[in-house]
């Protein structure tokens, strides 16, 4: 007798205690069309909610014990979270998932059927965004800017909805990096991948708590662990300001020996100062950005803390 293959969906939470059971019984709905070729189990990382969240998941592992929980300690981040369960996971394929519904359970079944076709990632892909105007567009232009200045090339418009083969996952365990970006470093190690496109819907209960705070450390995280160009931009400013510099020598200098007028230099020479003033804050502040991260790294810390764990083998 063929053994089946075994199958984790992990899902991390902050406060989603409304959304648990949501996402729990369309999974289930999904889950059945599979059990006869695969065994699976739920994990759900609850990411130090102080709702009822991790109440509501021991809740629904008493009724079914394919459910797994992690609690924990605190709130270590959305990245800590999913990076807590990969480091636990053993079996064939794991399949990332956000808990709010907007990463549609249906698609599943068409991950699992790529993976059938030896491909090692894959990735669920968002033809549209139901996002407000402001956050819809600002991703879009960041998405850009990254694709062009970074040094590992991202697929656009992808989340965590993600499909990982086994390989890939013990790969993964081998990257020690505490300021971490889980979606980079998948493109980093650039598997045999595919993409599922599919149009993202809206959270059906509550506003996210993903805050504007925690979006820009992760924009912050994107930037500073996967390219060099902020400190390029260096070179490239001196280069403009070179050639700024030379502009206005030979404009001064034509209205002095031309026409004979007595420019006031000292006003923009007073601007330039400002200038450089500003600049020198602005890139000494990516300079110790860059410094803070060697320093997170030679502190060596955990990336998360697990209160308790449930439905765990000993």
């Amino acid at each position: 007798m063929i053994s089946k293959k075994k199958i984790s969906i992990i899902i991390p939470a902050y406060r989603e205690w409304k959304n648990i059971s949501l996402i729990y019984n369309a999974l289930k709905k999904i889950l059945s069309n599979i059990i006869k070729k695969y065994d699976y189990e739920i994990i759900f990382i609850n990411d130090g909610s102080i709702d009822d969240t991790w109440q509501k998941i021991k809740e629904i592992w008493e009724k079914d014990k394919n459910i797994l929980g992690i609690n924990l300690s605190r709130n270590f981040w959305h990245q800590q979270a999913l990076t807590a369960w990969y480091m636990e996971a053993s079996w064939d394929l794991i399949i990332s998932m956000d808990c709010d519904m907007q990463d549609p359970p249906i698609l599943i079944l068409e991950m699992i059927k790529k993976w059938e076709l030896w491909f090692e990632v894959v990735y669920a892909r968002r033809k549209d965004r139901n996002d407000k105007f402001f956050k819809k567009y600002t991703a879009i232009l960041y998405y850009k800017i990254l694709t062009k200045v970074s040094d590992t090339k991202i697929p656009r418009n992808v989340g965590d909805f993600r499909l990982i083969d086994k390989k890939v996952l013990e790969s993964f365990k081998k990257l020690k990096e505490k300021d971490r970006y889980i979606r980079w470093i998948f493109a980093w190690m650039w598997f045999k991948t595919t993409f599922i496109d599919f149009n993202r819907p809206e959270r059906i209960l509550w506003e996210t708590w993903y805050t504007w705070e925690k979006m820009i450390k992760l924009a912050m995280d994107w930037i500073l662990n996967f390219s060099t160009f902020p400190l390029k931009l260096w070179a490239i400013i001196g280069f403009f300001i070179i050639l700024l510099s030379i502009w206005f020598f030979l404009y001064v200098s034509y209205d002095f020996f031309i026409n004979s007028v007595d420019y006031p230099l000292y006003k923009w020479i007073n601007i330039l100062l400002l200038w450089f003033m500003w600049l020198q804050f602005i890139f000494m502040w990516i300079l110790w950005e860059y410094i803070a991260r060697i320093f997170n790294e030679t502190r060596d810390r955990p990336l998360y803390i697990i209160s308790e764990k449930i439905n765990f083998p000993k």
